[in-house]
């Protein structure tokens, strides 16, 4: 029971799983949770280091039932990743209340909700909560009125986890996540917002799962040790160029 066990919502798919399979290689043990349980025990077949839990991260009861769950059955927790999300793009007079709700209830609430009753296993373990906010918390863009401003929350929650959890040796961090190639995101993103998205990345491309698992599990590991408060984008330079980089490069190739 003294290997490190690590706490990932959303981990049926995308980032979430990335990270279980990322952590399993490192040595760790995983609880996955996700409300979608044909997928999640899809995905945790055949993980013998990983178990799995069904539960929706935005319901108070359910949350308090999983951590006491992953405690029966792992007896520690070292790490939370807080992972799970959904994404509802729409505009601003197309949001009403019911979509903002449901957006803000597992991206923002799932968050609060998690850290807030793992805290106690966590001060046990002198623990790392890691949440995972996107690029759209640090920068605002179209159709994103209610996700955005839940990933900027959650960036301004992780800074108050870091705040007040320190004094106990617990560190808290967030990942912003730039684009991503994902199976959902190559179904949606035509050619022309592919191109979009390479110009205006330095790095000329979109990020895999696996890359922003590398920069999860670091900052849930020993080597980022006296690391916290911190928000990092791993977006390929995203978010530092602003406006104006594709005309600032075509310029450069006349």
């Amino acid at each position: 029971m003294s290997e490190k066990v690590a706490l990932v919502t959303g981990a049926a798919r995308g980032i979430g799983l990335a990270t279980t399979n990322l952590f399993i290689e490192q040595g760790w043990r995983v609880a996955m949770v996700d409300r979608d349980g044909d997928e999640l025990h899809k995905a945790s077949s055949g993980l013998n280091e990983a178990s799995a839990f069904v539960h929706d991260v935005s319901i108070p009861d359910q949350v308090d039932d999983m951590v006491q769950s992953v405690i029966t059955s792992f007896g520690r927790i070292d790490a939370v990743v807080n992972n799970a999300g959904v994404a509802d793009f729409g505009q601003i007079e197309d949001t009403d209340f019911s979509r903002w709700r449901t957006v803000m209830a597992t991206n923002l609430d799932g968050v609060f909700l998690v850290s807030q009753a793992t805290v106690p296993a966590l001060r046990q373990t002198r623990g790392a909560l890691v949440n995972i906010a996107s690029i759209s918390g640090l920068r605002a863009s179209t159709l994103r009125v209610a996700y955005g401003t839940s990933k900027a929350a959650v960036i301004h929650l992780t800074k108050q986890q870091a705040a007040e959890l320190g004094e106990y040796g617990i560190r808290a961090n967030c990942v912003c996540p730039g684009p991503v190639r994902t199976k959902l995101a190559m179904a949606v993103h035509t050619p022309e917002i592919i191109a979009a998205y390479h110009d205006a990345i330095p790095l000329n491309r979109y990020g895999s799962e696996r890359e922003i698992a590398e920069v999860i599990t670091f900052l849930c590991s020993d080597k980022a040790s006296y690391v916290t408060g911190q928000v990092i984008a791993s977006d390929g330079g995203f978010e530092s160029t602003g406006v104006g980089l594709p005309a600032l490069r075509s310029q450069s190739d006349q």
